[in-house]
């Protein structure tokens, strides 16, 4: 009986931009790794709100926003992705977003763009690696996550292959006015003081964003109060993943849990035809009585979307300044 295998993992600190963020690389265990020595690799990206790498909410840095994590819950979804990666012999990077976890900067200041510049310096760091293959990458966006993996897909040739779970297709504002008016029926993460108070407020925040004003100040349950930069929101509400989707030429998977109470399925459906209108073949999963953070699914639900990306991580050509790399490595 041959041995489980095992990954291994490297904590790293990354710069983008004027901060450092704090990381974690998963890789392989060793007898995994393939003829060419270096391993496929995939860039995990989180949902809205503050999160740490794990991509569970971020109670250390933002005290008073989430309710308290139960004892015994199973890791994070990306923590589960990136375990799953790594027994299909994928390697897999995750970083606390700016003002989360141990990284620098204030997560309610980030602006979507400066997200999707963080996301393009996580990609530039892993490819700084001699045990990562330049030509088989990929990315995985999850909520938020997936409109900035397409962002940074559409300019970089040299991504193979996205999986995105629980992405919207309309802009932030349509999406955040169907999930806020379906919670308010359902009472769904309304233990979490931030969502109820967003759900409370959600036109006050459109329209200021609109509005391009600076901040809004949300009460919160028991008496805090969460200050939101609004530049983020107005940001989200003028990039589409719908209008991105018409971008890209690249294999995606979309994932959806049938029970998500911040985009809807229908979300799904509408992103996977324009993806086949701009000449895709995008596949779908549709999980049923599963959240937006696939806490439902079982280890073996989270194997197959594993094990799904790494079948479409095909190698690319690369452009002349990868190949630079490439070849100093």
């Amino acid at each position: 009986m041959y041995p489980r295998a095992v990954p291994r993992s490297e904590g790293l600190t990354i710069t983008a931009g004027d901060i450092q963020l704090a990381a974690t690389l998963v890789l392989p265990d060793v007898g995994v790794t393939d003829a060419s020595g270096r391993h496929p690799n995939v860039l995990l990206l989180p949902s809205w709100l503050p999160r740490g790498r794990d991509g569970d909410y971020d109670t250390s840095r933002h005290p008073g926003w989430f309710a308290r994590r139960p004892a015994g819950l199973q890791p994070g979804l990306l923590a589960r992705l990136a375990g799953a990666l790594a027994e299909v012999g994928v390697a897999s990077l995750r970083a606390d977003p700016r003002g989360c976890g141990a990284s620098d900067g204030a997560w309610e200041e980030a602006t979507l763009f400066a997200r999707i510049d963080d996301a393009r310096d996580l990609l530039a760091a892993m490819r700084a690696r001699p045990d990562l293959d330049l030509r088989r990458a990929g990315i995985l966006g999850h909520g938020e996550g997936a409109g900035i993996a397409l962002s940074v897909a559409i300019a970089d040739p040299a991504v193979s292959a996205l999986t995105l779970i629980g992405a919207s297709a309309r802009s932030w504002r349509d999406t955040l006015r169907r999930a806020a008016s379906a919670r308010a029926r359902t009472g769904e993460e309304h233990q979490h003081p931030i969502v109820a108070a967003i759900d409370r407020w959600s036109e006050e925040l459109i329209e200021r964003a609109q509005r391009r004003e600076e901040r809004l100040t949300l009460p919160l349950r028991g008496g805090g109060t969460a200050t939101l930069g609004l530049a983020p929101i107005e940001q989200a509400i003028h990039t589409p993943p719908l209008a991105l989707a018409t971008m890209l030429h690249r294999s995606v998977t979309l994932v959806h849990g049938g029970s998500d109470s911040w985009s809807d399925p229908d979300e799904m459906a509408l992103l996977a035809a324009a993806l086949t209108d701009a000449g895709n073949d995008p596949g779908t999963r549709l999980l049923p009585r599963v959240g937006h953070d696939l806490a439902e699914a079982s280890d073996a639900v989270i194997g197959e979307l594993a094990a799904d990306l790494a079948s479409r991580l095909v190698p690319r050509e690369l452009p002349p300044v990868l190949l630079a790399i490439e070849e100093m490595g």
